[in-house]
């Protein structure tokens, strides 16, 4: 017989295993890629699909029932096409981007603009920490998928050319 040595949270208690294991599995076959996950996604050069795993990530997009629910972090498979990416932006937290597939150029940027990319190819990472402006393009001619990851809670501030917007981010 196993002892746990951390009690289960409130939510979980006497619930049975094999909820358990229904509840907290995602699999790739049974996520759909969400093309209007983010607000900058409606912009051509900023075109992304998310696959939301656990939490809604940036999205917003609360309460999908496919998605496992977010404790302490989220964690999405994003796939960006050849000369796409995203809008410059912070978070109140840190977020992770990490390579599955093809090649990312990532980059960090200060309040006048200054800004250094790097390439990342499979395998490789990159953590964006919190108030850090930050963002990604695919300037390869293949797709990538990546993971991002973030801790729950906080808020977006997108930095667009035309427009600012924030997003916010609760706890699912």
């Amino acid at each position: 017989m196993s002892v746990a040595r951390h009690p289960r949270p409130k939510e979980l208690e006497g619930v049975p295993l094999e909820e358990i294991m229904k509840k907290y599995v995602g699999r790739f076959k049974d996520k759909k890629p969400d093309w209007a996950a983010f607000e900058d996604a409606k912009i051509e050069g900023y075109k992304r699909a998310q696959h939301r795993f656990i939490g809604a990530g940036g999205s917003g997009k609360h309460g999908d029932p496919t998605v496992i629910p977010a404790g302490n972090f989220t964690l999405s498979i994003v796939y960006v096409e050849s000369g796409q990416g995203n809008a410059a932006h912070t978070h109140e937290v840190e977020e992770c981007f990490f390579v599955l597939q093809g090649f990312l150029d990532v980059f960090v940027e200060d309040e006048s603009g200054r800004r250094v990319t790097t390439r990342l190819g499979p395998w490789e990472c990159i953590s964006c920490p919190a108030g850090v402006i930050h963002g990604y393009q695919n300037d390869s001619l293949e797709p990538v998928y990546f993971r991002s990851c973030s801790a729950v809670g906080g808020r977006i501030q997108w930095v667009m050319p035309t427009t600012s917007f924030t997003s916010a981010r609760t706890r699912t």
